[in-house]
């Protein structure tokens, strides 16, 4: 009789405790990313390591926006290959695999943005998992501190900005379900954030490619969009922070969440520019003489609304006078927060093929520099009408001689903080009472007002 005999790999001894390292590049949402493929892997049995030496294997989760994020991933690649040799890529860069095959051959596999199990898969095959998953904590893991944390509603974007390749990089628009999405907020808060920060490349757009479907959550019939999700959000004891949303109508149900205390006053729009030429050649939205109405309106509904905004200066074909309005539209529009970035070709952009004449680096460098300067006389002067009040605000750090925290209007990372001088018997995640003493061009400085018995953790 014959036999089939097939090569099998050892079984691993019953002590085998396999270990990954992972370096998590670029967005929050990739970030996101990276949090669910250790918590898969952890699942599995394998244990995490912060560091080379006692890992087994390397995970480099990439970014390949622009031009100085692909460098920064391909120079986190080499460092891991030098450090350590057993290298797996994944994320955006990974789209581009023949780039990173050019540069680091030595690379073991890649594999594209949220492709969670294809890195599983690479990660069995160089990697087997332990024999037994007894005794494995069952609790995500999240690379934020332990009291905030990002939840990411969808993935990819239906825009077709011509500065932009994520749609390429990362599909079409794709919500997760409404339930999932409360389902994870519940466990998070459960497990004590106090702080959510809601994400995805166009989170206002949340459902429309689900038609607005109707999903069921603890036996309710929920509409899957935006509205309805930050409405069952707001009930939740934390912090919830809406990030990147367009200027669609629907912000004005926001808004009103906003006004209600049911969501922070926290208003994330990425304008990009404010010149309606400018805006047309990056295909995005160029009803800029509306913008202006719109943020009155926000505010007179809002009144201690917080708008941040982003933008993007020497796009091909901004002349002076293209820079000159968003100059003037800045010190019209007075903006709590604002970001800036100079442009930088994205291979696969549309941009790269309309005859638009180039904008010189050092010219870029000069308006850049305005634009900041211009940002910051705004700030110091809005952050100095905010002396004397009071307001409550999220700490996140306890250092010897100095507290570090964040009010409502701002975001981990990206904004400001609120800096408590002195050693106070209080922790990161707790909320305490303030009254703000003085500020800088971006911080402020605060100090608990006059403590009783009672309370100012909250």
């Amino acid at each position: 009789m014959q036999v089939q005999v097939r090569n099998r790999r050892p079984r691993p001894p019953s002590n085998y405790q396999p270990c990954i390292g992972l370096i998590s590049l670029g967005c929050a949402k990739a970030l996101v990313d990276s949090e669910l493929i250790l918590t898969k892997l952890r699942a599995e049995g394998y244990r995490i390591s912060s560091n080379y030496s006692n890992a087994h294997l390397v995970i480099v989760n990439t970014c390949g926006f622009i031009k100085p994020a692909i460098e920064e991933s391909l120079d986190a690649i080499g460092e891991a290959i030098a450090k350590h040799g057993k290298v797996i890529v994944t994320g955006c860069l990974g789209a581009k695999a023949q780039l990173i095959q050019d540069t680091h051959p030595q690379v073991l596999a890649i594999t594209g943005p949220h492709a969670y199990n294809e890195v599983l898969e690479a990660v069995h095959s160089l990697l087997p998992p332990p024999v037994t998953t007894a005794g494995v904590p069952s609790q995500s893991i999240k690379l934020t501190p332990s009291h905030y944390a990002y939840v990411k509603i969808a993935e990819g974007c239906d825009h077709k900005c011509s500065f932009c390749i994520i749609p390429q990089l990362r599909g079409p628009l794709q919500s997760r379900s409404l339930s999932s999405i409360l389902q994870e907020a519940q466990q998070l808060v459960d497990n004590g954030v106090r702080e959510l920060l809601i994400i995805a490349q166009d989170t206002g757009a949340y459902g429309r490619d689900l038609k607005h479907k109707l999903d069921f959550y603890k036996g309710r019939p929920l509409q899957s969009n935006i509205a309805t999700l930050a409405t069952e959000l707001s009930k939740l004891t934390a912090w919830i922070r809406l990030h990147y949303l367009y200027p669609y109508p629907e912000l004005n149900a926001l808004v009103e969440l906003m006004a209600a205390d049911a969501i922070l006053p926290y208003l994330d729009i990425p304008l990009q520019h404010i010149s309606s030429k400018i805006l047309r050649a990056m295909r995005r939205p160029a009803a800029s003489e509306r913008i202006l109405q719109r943020l009155a309106k926000w505010r007179q509904m809002c009144p201690n609304l917080v708008i941040r905004s982003t933008f993007i200066v020497g796009f091909p074909g901004e002349t002076d006078a293209d820079f000159v309005e968003l100059i003037d539209f800045l010190q019209a529009a007075q903006l709590d927060r604002v970001g800036c970035f100079t442009y930088s070709a994205v291979s696969g952009a549309p941009a790269n093929t309309m005859e638009l004449t180039p904008v010189p680096d050092q010219v870029k460098q000069e308006r850049y520099a305005e634009f900041m300067r211009t940002q910051a006389n705004i700030s110091r002067k809005i952050l100095a009408n905010k002396v004397g009040q009071h307001m409550v605000v999220l700490v996140d750090r306890v250092e010897s001689n100095q507290v570090v925290a964040r009010s409502a209007g701002d975001a981990p990372e990206i904004d400001g903080t609120v800096l408590i001088d002195g050693s106070w018997d209080i922790a990161p995640g707790d909320f305490i009472e303030v009254i703000v003493t003085g500020s800088t061009d971006h911080d402020l400085l605060a100090q608990p007002p006059t403590i009783t018995d009672d309370d100012t953790i909250l």
